[in-house]
Order: C-alpha cells, then sequence, then structure tokens
C-alpha cells in the first residue's frame, strides 16, 4: 500500500494525466446525471463508480495507471465525477428546465448563468464551511463514509474488503427486493435521535393515508413542518456562530457527533465560518441581481419589489442551502427539491409574478446540491488522510479535492451548455420542474398559507428540543418530504440493530458496523446506477 498520508506531498489534480482523467471523468458523470435526471427523475450517486473505475485502472500493468493504486488519486476521481454529476444535474439542468417548462424559452441563458454562479458560490461556502461547528468533518455525511469505506477496503483487502464485500452484497440484495438499504446502512452511523425522527417522519409520509386519512404532501403538512424547523436551525446555527460557546457541549448516542466536535480539534474556527457566510449572503445578493437584470425582470416589477425580490432570493438561497446541508450532515439525504418549493410558495405568497417566480424557484433549486455533494466528497477524503490526525496533510489534500470539484463543476457547465438544446427539443426536462411550473401557474390561497403556518409550530418546538446537534426538527420534516416507500422500516430496523449490537459488543463493534453500512450504502448505489442505466436504454 502506498501511504501517502505519510509524505509531505499529496496528488495533484494538475498532473497531466490526472487532469486528463478527471475531465473525461467529469464529462461522463455531468452526461449519466442529465440523461437519469430527465428520464427517471433522479440523480445517482457515481461516486463508488468513478472509485471502481480509479480501482480498475491502478491494476492496468503501465507505470503511469499504476500511480492509481494510491488512495488518494482514487479519491481525486471519485470527486470528479460526482461533482460533475450531481452539479450538471440538480444545480444546473433541474434550475434551467423551470422556464424551459414554463414557455419562456429567453430566460433559459439567464437561469443558466445565475445557477453556475451559484453552483460555484455553493463548493466555495462548503469547502470554506467544513469542520467547523456547523459542519464538522467528524460528523455523519454517510454517503462519504461509504466510498471512503469502498476505496480502502480495495486498497488494504483482508477482513476489512471481506466485511465490506458482504456488506455490499447485502446492499445490493436488499435493493432487489425494493429495501431502501442506505436507509438500512445510514442506521448504523449516524446520530441516533436525529435518525430516529427522521425513521417517523418516513413512517408518516408513508403510511398518513392509509393510517389515518391524511396526505400530508398534499396538504403541506411536510413544508410546514420543515419551515418551522428551518427557521429555528438558522437561528441555532447563527447562536452557534455567533456567540461564544463557554460550556462543553454535552455528548449525545451517535458516535459520529457533531455536538463532540471540539474547537480546538477544528480545523475552521467560528472566525473563519462567520466571514465565509456573510460573503456567502453579498455573492448570493449579487447573482439575484444578476439574474433579475439579464432575466428582464427588472422592467416587471416596482423598485421596491424588485430590492424585495433580490433580498428574498438571496436569503432563500442561503437559508436553503444550509437547511439541504444539515439534512445532507446528518442523514445522507438532502430535500433540494422539497426545500426549493417552500421557497417556491412563499414567493407566490409575497405576490412575484410569474417569470420571477420561476427565477426565484430555479435559484433557490441551483443552491445546496453542490453543498450537499462536496461534502460528501470531503468526507471520504477526510477518513482515506488519517481522520485528521496530520492537519497539515488534511488541509493540503482537501484542497486538492476542493480544485478538482470546481474543475469538474466547469466541466459540467460546459456539458450542460452543449447539450441541454438536445433534451430540450426532445421535450425532455426533469419532472420536478412540471412540479414548480404547475404551482406556478395554478397560485396560492389564505388556506396553503395557513396550513404552512399551523404546522410550523410543532416542525419549530422539534427543533428546539433536540438542539442544533441532534437537528431532529430538521430531520423529522426531511422524513416527510422524502416518499422512499419502506425507507421507514429500514431506518429503525437499523437503528434497533445497532443498539443491541453496541449493549453486547461495546465500542469495539462500530467499526465493524460502519464498514458494513458502508457495503449496504454502496450496494444500494451500485444497484440504483445500473438498474438507472438499464432503464434509461429501455
Amino acid at each position: 500500500m502506498e501511504q501517502e498520508q505519510n509524505e509531505k506531498k499529496h496528488p495533484s489534480i494538475f498532473e497531466p494525466f490526472a487532469l486528463v482523467l478527471n475531465i473525461v471523468t467529469g464529462v461522463i458523470g455531468a452526461i449519466i446525471g442529465m440523461q437519469i435526471v430527465t428520464t427517471l427523475g433522479v440523480t445517482p450517486n457515481t461516486a463508488i463508480i468513478g472509485a471502481l473505475v480509479a480501482m480498475l485502472i491502478a491494476r492496468i500493468p503501465v507505470a503511469i495507471f499504476k500511480k492509481y493504486r494510491s488512495v488518494h488519486r482514487q479519491n481525486l476521481v471519485q470527486t470528479s465525477i460526482s461533482s460533475a454529476t450531481f452539479g450538471a444535474a440538480n444545480s444546473l439542468l433541474i434550475p434551467i428546465g423551470i422556464p424551459f417548462a414554463m414557455g419562456t424559452k429567453e430566460l433559459v441563458v439567464p437561469m443558466l448563468i445565475g445557477a453556475a454562479l451559484a453552483m460555484f458560490v455553493d463548493a466555495v461556502l462548503l469547502y470554506k464551511l467544513f469542520d467547523s461547528k456547523l459542519f464538522p468533518a467528524s460528523g455523519t455525511w454517510a454517503p462519504g463514509v461509504a466510498t471512503a469505506e469502498s476505496i480502502l477496503a480495495g486498497d488494504k483487502g483482508g477482513k476489512r474488503a471481506g466485511l465490506l464485500g458482504i456488506g455490499t452484497g447485502i446492499g445490493v440484495i436488499g435493493s432487489y427486493f425494493h429495501i431502501s438499504m442506505s436507509a438500512f446502512g445510514v442506521a448504523f452511523i449516524g446520530n441516533i435521535w436525529a435518525l430516529s425522527m427522521f425513521g417517523i417522519g418516513l413512517m408518516i409520509r408513508q403510511y398518513s393515508v392509509p393510517w389515518f386519512n391524511i396526505d400530508v404532501n398534499k396538504l403541506y403538512i411536510a413544508h410546514g413542518v420543515m419551515i418551522g424547523a428551518g427557521i429555528v436551525a438558522l437561528i441555532q446555527a447563527g447562536l452557534l456562530i455567533f456567540k461564544k460557546q463557554t460550556n462543553n457541549p454535552k455528548p449525545s448516542l451517535g458516535h459520529q457527533e457533531t455536538a463532540a466536535a471540539d474547537e480546538t480539534n477544528l480545523s475552521r474556527s467560528i472566525g473563519e465560518a462567520r466571514r465565509s457566510l456573510g460573503l456567502g449572503f453579498v455573492a448570493y445578493l449579487v447573482i439575484a441581481l444578476i439574474i433579475a437584470v439579464i432575466g428582464g425582470i427588472v422592467t416587471k416589477m416596482s423598485l421596491g419589489m424588485l430590492i424585495g425580490f433580490i433580498f428574498f432570493a438571496a436569503f432563500a438561497a442561503f437559508v436553503h442551502e444550509l437547511i439541504v446541508g444539515i439534512a445532507a450532515m446528518h442523514s445522507g439525504w438532502f430535500p433540494a427539491f422539497a426545500v426549493a418549493f417552500i421557497t417556491l410558495l412563499f414567493g407566490i405568497m409575497i405576490g412575484f409574478p410569474p417569470v420571477a417566480l420561476a427565477l426565484l424557484a430555479g435559484f433557490s433549486a441551483a443552491t445546496g446540491p453542490a453543498f450537499a455533494d462536496m461534502g460528501y466528497d470531503l468526507k471520504t477524503g477526510y477518513i482515506l488522510r488519517g481522520n485528521g490526525e496530520d492537519r497539515e496533510y488534511e488541509l493540503k489534500g482537501r484542497k486538492q479535492q476542493y480544485i478538482t470539484g470546481m474543475i469538474a463543476f466547469g466541466v459540467a457547465v460546459l456539458t450542460v451548455v452543449f447539450t441541454y438544446n438536445g433534451y430540450f427539443m426532445q421535450n425532455l426536462v426533469p419532472p420536478i420542474d412540471k412540479v414548480y411550473v404547475s404551482t406556478i401557474k395554478a397560485g396560492a390561497s389564505p388556506e396553503i398559507a395557513m396550513q404552512l403556518l399551523i404546522w410550523a409550530i410543532p416542525g419549530a418546538i422539534f427543533q428546539l428540543l433536540g438542539g442544533p446537534s441532534r437537528q431532529i426538527g430538521v430531520l423529522f420534516a426531511t422524513g416527510l418530504l422524502i416518499s422512499t416507500p419502506n425507507a421507514c422500516w429500514a431506518v429503525i430496523a437499523g437503528i434497533l440493530i445497532r443498539v443491541i449490537v453496541l449493549k453486547m459488543k461495546g465500542k469495539e463493534a462500530e467499526t465493524p458496523m460502519s464498514i458494513l453500512a458502508a457495503g449496504f450504502i454502496a450496494g444500494d448505489a451500485l444497484f440504483s446506477f445500473f438498474n438507472s442505466v438499464f432503464k434509461m436504454k429501455k
């Protein structure tokens, strides 16, 4: 094994072959993401696919390929392909599909410019906030753990590889029988309090109609809960950033808890996080202004409404990013579509014109996915580099991943620019865009506003009770907004098994359970990816 974490120099993305390989994998990832999101409405996790490609390349008996036996070079490949996939599909194609589906084709290019800028700001902010008190590297970031364990298993072999192989096999089989193995795996490694509420939310979403004859989605109950929880989460984040912590935070039941992150062990200080958030909000203000100007909505609104639109759009994008990031860190899911839909509902109730609403929805949808995906990728690198034991090496490696991700996002932009017209000519747009457009055309009503207000109250209470370390309100709302069949039973079963095993075996069981969990998530990702590709071809 090449122990590069003990060397001073981390592999560089600017090595000629590395740069070419990562651009190629980025293009492939972007095309895969666009094709699947337009045909099936989902975006596959291609990180593990990228890791497997790098592992296969390393087995080619040519000197230049043997370098890819390095887990850190494999990590750069997975960073590239996953960034390009989520960037092209979620951060770019979904936003530009909204004005197209609405019949305002002249807004596609302005929306693309705004979405691309928002995506880059998204990635920069995550890089600046990763391993801070808000988003510590010790957080769950489950897909990142799965990718890291896959790479380590391929590198080390032995029991680790065997355990990961068993987990992956179970993950594939479970996924074949429509069991959410990602949910099952996350329950093995995440915050027990947060995931318990996530599981309850999933259960209520799945069974609210047969059990209570109530649809929590159509009645906007789920959206209201997220609004309440999101507002409190934003206040909690502000207190965490702007107030000094005098007492040590209380640890809770998860073994990778964010509450246990002492600032002395973090690589990003409160001051850095504060500055990053301030600059991020300013950047979103500028992007909102650019979208308003080049989108031509300046002439469609009064000066007061235009100023209101710019500030609301920037604030909504900022909040959307943080809420999606929190959900992604704790649960492995990011409800970007649903939270952007909440932004749209608020915009409708404020009274913005339809054209402005289309741009608002696209701008909000563009933020969050790149933030969450880079969090997963940096978590993978954090594990591979020794969990921060060598801070200097960790920071150098993290920077290389960041540059790799930014290059991949650039590749995603170019790929979308040259291909989106082909999709739209065939009337292929992401299905969620049709939901946004139909909502804009239908408008809002006082009844919807009242529903949101009423259900924001329990969401706020849950979030207050759990505190910023457990995020039970946000995770409960995330569960309510996700309609994955039987995922609730997978989460609950995983939590019960985890509690029983830890009581019987103690802390020594944590590492094997983490590897198994990584296998479950990897198996689910592999099955979903190849199943999506197969369906797409059919």
